[in-house]
């Protein structure tokens, strides 16, 4: 019996989106439980220092920058942008203060998601497909009813493989609603 694409790699990225969801909400909820709400407004320095952290690995792949190892990079990139997404998702929390930080916060949780499709099921899915395809062709049938069989398998990978032409463009949405929200934030304060 073969597995679904959905079943062996959609429903855990879909959980591991979850998961993140799950601890912003656990976050923001026990600062608020232990009276420590001050710590979530700072939260988004650091999580956006870690997202500018995690464009090195953007860099090296565009050969602005020739040293370090692309899959220690890439690696680096995962972690730092999932951390620091998490940090601005707590910083962001559950309050509704102005449209341009929420704005932000939108932007940046599709980028986040697009992120994650790359790096969890897309090669994941090729192979699934690939791996489809052999079953059936091993089974005797023919190349219309290999087709046939992995058809909604196919239409899923398809979707998924023009997740690059969401998740730069995204990014720089989000770049730019950051970079608004924190000028903002320091003529509000008075730093600038």
């Amino acid at each position: 019996m073969t597995t679904s694409l959905w079943r062996q790699h959609i429903l855990p990225f879909t959980v591991l989106v979850g998961l993140l969801a799950v601890a912003t909400l656990a976050g923001d909820y026990l600062l608020h439980r232990l009276n420590l709400v001050w710590i979530g407004r700072y939260l988004g320095i650091p999580g956006t220092i870690l997202i500018i952290g995690s464009l090195v690995y953007s860099l090296r792949k565009r050969k602005y920058i020739t040293s370090g190892n692309p899959k220690t990079l890439l690696n680096l990139h995962e972690f730092t942008a999932w951390l620091g997404s998490l940090m601005v998702l707590i910083h962001a929390g559950i309050h509704f203060n102005a449209i341009l930080p929420w704005l932000a916060t939108v932007a940046m949780g599709v980028n986040v998601i697009s992120g994650l499709v790359g790096k969890l099921l897309l090669d994941r899915s090729r192979a699934h497909v690939r791996g489809q395809r052999e079953h059936f062709q091993l089974r005797g049938l023919s190349r219309p009813e290999v087709e046939q069989a992995v058809f909604w398998d196919a239409v899923s990978l398809d979707t998924m493989t023009k997740w690059r032409k969401v998740h730069i463009p995204i990014f720089i949405v989000f770049a730019v609603l950051s970079l608004g929200h924190i000028i903002s934030i320091f003529l509000f304060w008075g730093w600038i």
